[in-house]
């Protein structure tokens, strides 16, 4: 792994290896920053960032998107080579993340110090805000870290928790934020609201790659997000304690200090969420924020959300697949590989060696249990360890040739999903399926599976041979 000290030195790598597209013509902020991000991610597959430095009206950031927005991106932020194939960065992730915990180091400054507003905070004037899309209901902060503590447990480091939440803009220094109850931040909110108290807060934008996958990731509540980008990274993770008593990271853009007020709730929405719809108004709280620190060229990151496949699905592939993973190989060391890849895990793949007739359908139950799993995982399949579950052909075939509905498939009734996907019914409330697609073995004797076709022999040195023939007809 490779530890990028800040937003600057990643976009420095991303620029030398030609994964950064610059904008020099002049470009409106709506529909044009929006529009060119779902373009990258839909029409080509090079997914490079692309930074825009003219944007009409525009005199206080420049703006990057598409920053995680393709694999080669996502493997230099591991700090894998960028044609790294996608199972390589599956086990390098996986090898990191079982080393946690890592160490994190305070330190004192920041470049983002170098400007401090603490008076007459105005969101508009300090930051370059617009719409995503057409029919959300305002200017959204969608690709930032929020940092909170619990209240009831305030000096332990391991329960500070760095997650990402939408944010909307609702005025010049307030702002409604997503806390829905698989998150973080609601417990901790909870336990505030408890106590009569507000919720200090922190809310970094522009951070260094490697927290922003952290914060994505479903990790145990005892498992702070800074400890395990140290781990991904190799060396102490550097952090600012703000005067309220939170770590922000050292190499973010701009750092947001504030509270999140107390049984306050307020509508928010509609927001173009991950799911390819809009996901209507709630009532959630409201941060209000008193303080605003920023580099003195700041550059502004955010994220283009909408129909998969954006840059977000890639943000949040890894980051659902490799917890997953790691905590079913806890309970189940037959377990091989989990593709959660697909809208935010809301369809999990699970590969895995299978000890008895009905195990994969105890490993589906259990991908159901996990923190990612109770407030996501829909739909789960199950296959054997010869299909690789992040090949959809082989995955289709298991589907095709493994499964007999009368048995495979498995329904379990109003189960608890994210208020995000749109077929609950209640809202939040969906019934979930496992789909057991692996060879039955004993006890179960269901089917006729005889012996399995292999391949042809000097099959890899074929592969090898029509490899450098292709890439030569490309010269």
């Amino acid at each position: 792994m490779r530890a990028y000290q800040d937003f600057r030195e990643f976009l420095s790598v991303l620029d030398e290896e030609r994964q950064l597209l610059r904008i020099t013509e002049q470009v409106s902020f709506e529909p044009d920053l929006a529009a060119a991000a779902c373009a990258l991610t839909r029409y080509t597959d090079a997914g490079p960032a692309v930074l825009f430095n003219r944007i009409a009206g525009c005199t206080n950031a420049q703006v990057v998107m598409n920053v995680h927005g393709s694999w080669a991106n996502h493997a230099l932020a591991l700090g894998m080579k960028k044609d790294a194939p996608l199972r390589d960065q599956f086990s390098e992730f996986v090898r990191h993340f079982k080393q946690y915990p890592g160490e994190i180091e305070r330190v004192a400054t920041a470049p983002w110090q170098e400007v401090v507003v603490d008076k007459d905070v105005n969101l508009y004037e300090l930051m370059p805000l617009f719409r995503l899309n057409r029919g959300d209901g305002g200017y959204y902060i969608d690709k930032a870290c929020t940092i909170s503590r619990d209240p009831n447990d305030w000096d332990n480091d391991d329960v500070e928790n760095v997650g990402v939440y939408r944010l909307q803009v609702k005025g010049p220094n307030r702002l409604g934020i997503q806390t829905v109850p698989q998150h973080d931040v609601a417990i901790h909110l909870a336990h505030a609201e408890e106590r009569g108290e507000d919720l200090p807060v922190a809310i970094t934008i522009g951070n260094e790659p490697i927290i922003t996958l952290m914060a994505a990731t479903p990790m145990l509540y005892n498992q702070l997000e800074y400890k395990m980008a140290a781990v991904m990274q190799g060396k102490t993770y550097r952090v600012v304690r703000t005067p309220k008593g939170l770590d922000v990271p050292w190499g973010s853009e701009y750092v947001l200090e504030g509270r999140v007020i107390s049984r306050l709730r307020e509508p928010e929405g509609p927001f173009g969420e991950f799911p390819g719809y809009y996901s209507g108004c709630h009532q959630y709280p409201v941060v209000e924020i008193d303080r605003v620190s920023h580099r003195k060229d700041p550059i502004y990151d955010t994220v283009y959300v909408g129909r998969p496949w954006t840059e977000l699905d890639f943000l949040q592939a890894m980051t659902t697949s490799v917890p997953l993973f790691v905590q079913l190989n806890t309970m189940f060391p037959e377990v091989v590989a989990v593709n959660a890849l697909y809208t935010h895990g809301l369809v999990v793949i699970v590969s895995t060696r299978t000890r008895y007739g009905g195990f994969a359908k105890a490993v589906g139950m259990s991908v159901l249990t996990t923190p990612h799993g109770l407030g996501y995982a829909k739909i789960v399949i199950v296959v054997d360890a010869d299909v690789d579950p992040f090949d959809l052909n082989q995955v289709m075939w298991a589907m095709s040739v493994r499964v007999n509905p009368a048995g495979d498939v498995s329904v379990l009734p109003n189960m608890s999903v994210n208020l995000l996907d749109p077929a609950g019914q209640p809202g939040g409330v969906v019934h979930k399926m496992i789909i057991d697609a692996t060879t039955p073995i004993a006890p179960d004797i269901r089917g006729d599976y005889g012996q399995i076709l292999d391949a042809p022999e000097g099959i890899e040195a074929w592969r090898q041979k029509i490899t450098t023939l292709v890439n030569n007809l490309k010269k």
